[in-house]
């Protein structure tokens, strides 16, 4: 029997752990069962609360792979960690893509992110037959930033799925994210399709077009779900600091699920 807690940032949902005592050793099958949203729990990636400094998040995306960082499931573990270490007005946790600071503001969490890098912009890339400007920024993960004329229209699962493995970005594979002044479309590298919202995504897309457009921070970015997150930044010659990503985090269910002979847990 596994305890868990589902939270949902922005329409990205997660399933929570407490692994402190360090007694849980998730493999692929096991995440691929939390995550199936038929015979499991139901989710985006599993999140694991792990001791650190004071704590350490590792993410784990729906097919089992672990990710170095997930903007809205940090802010999730933000909150998940004040529960059960609280009341914190604001909380420190190692991930694999650096050290991150979160406050607490009401139901909302603001992060304050690694830095980003591995910036490069106005690249061409043919996929599908057609030729595409893309941007691409390492925001704790890879990702790439498309601007398109109509957001509705766009194939985010074919195209998506190409641009996420071309070879450009091999051999990691990236984020795409699909832009206009509507919002952005994600299609999400580990889940392997389109996601409700993207926390590091929205960074990308919110420094990309500062430094296109010249949007000034914070830029508010509407994602698939319908929220509104904003990402803070400084920017001195196209080199970025203090950027923050805020948004909602929300407590969905506290649950146990069992693990059977044909589908054991641990």
């Amino acid at each position: 029997m596994l305890s868990f807690t589902k939270m949902n940032g922005a329409g990205n949902d997660f399933v929570l752990l407490d692994n402190r005592d360090g007694a849980i050793r998730l493999t692929p099958p096991v995440i691929e069962r939390l995550c199936d949203r038929h015979r499991g729990i139901g989710a985006d990636g599993v999140l694991l609360l792990e001791k650190g400094a004071p704590f350490r998040m590792r993410y784990y995306n729906r097919d089992g792979g672990e990710a170095e960082m997930c903007g809205n499931g940090a802010r999730c573990f933000a909150r998940f960690a004040n529960r059960l270490a609280g009341p914190l007005e604001e909380v420190q946790f190692e991930t694999m893509a650096g050290v991150v600071r979160a406050r607490l503001v009401g139901d909302s969490v603001r992060l304050v992110m690694s830095a980003p890098k591995d910036l490069l912009l106005n690249r061409k890339l043919r996929v599908e037959g057609e030729e595409f400007t893309v941007h691409s920024v390492n925001t704790g993960v890879p990702h790439a930033v498309v601007f398109v004329d109509d957001l509705e229209r766009v194939d985010v699962a074919r195209l998506g799925a190409a641009i996420r493995l071309h070879e450009l970005f091999a051999p990691q594979g990236t984020n795409v994210n699909f832009v206009s002044p509507e919002g952005v479309r994600t299609f999400e590298r580990g889940v392997e399709a389109e996601t409700l919202a993207c926390g590091t995504g929205v960074v990308a897309v919110a420094l990309v077009s500062h430094l296109l457009t010249g949007a000034a921070s914070p830029v508010g970015v509407r994602v698939r779900g319908g929220d509104l997150l904003h990402v803070g930044f400084e920017e001195h010659n196209g080199v970025f600091e203090n950027v923050t990503l805020t948004g909602p985090a929300d407590f969905v269910f506290d649950g146990r699920i069992e693990e059977t002979p044909a589908a054991p847990l641990l």
